[in-house]
């Protein structure tokens, strides 16, 4: 999750020039599933009110500086951005202007930055 902190930098960094949001989509290391020793311990999400609780959760864990929403139960966010586990878009004038890669080695969160600083020149 230390790159929530990252994030939330981020967005604080370019909240001028920018808006951000978070999506929570499903657990990427459920504890019903492919669990991760030492992560925190939470089964893939059978109802809306689990993942609500999920994402609290994780924001009582790491605040963030932006809205955070939560995908439905169908997924549907995280299967129209393959967002799983974990993914950056850049989005402009309702253009996709960078999309990186996925998660966990994909997400660079030093490319969104680069273009933030290269926008804002």
């Amino acid at each position: 999750m230390a790159y929530l902190e990252n994030y939330r930098k981020l967005s604080e960094d370019f909240s001028v020039l920018a808006d951000f949001v978070v999506v929570y989509i499903a657990e990427a290391h459920p504890s019903d599933g492919w669990a991760i020793n030492g992560n925190v311990q939470l089964p893939n999400h059978k109802s809306m009110g689990e993942r609500i609780f999920a994402t609290q959760k994780m924001l009582s864990m790491r605040p963030q500086y932006c809205p955070v929403l939560m995908d439905l139960m169908h997924n549907e966010c995280q299967t129209a951005f393959a967002a799983m586990p974990q993914r950056l878009y850049i989005v402009q004038d309702g253009v996709i202007v960078y999309k990186g890669a996925q998660g966990p080695t994909g997400y660079k969160i030093n490319e969104v930055q680069d273009w933030l600083t290269s926008y804002q020149k």
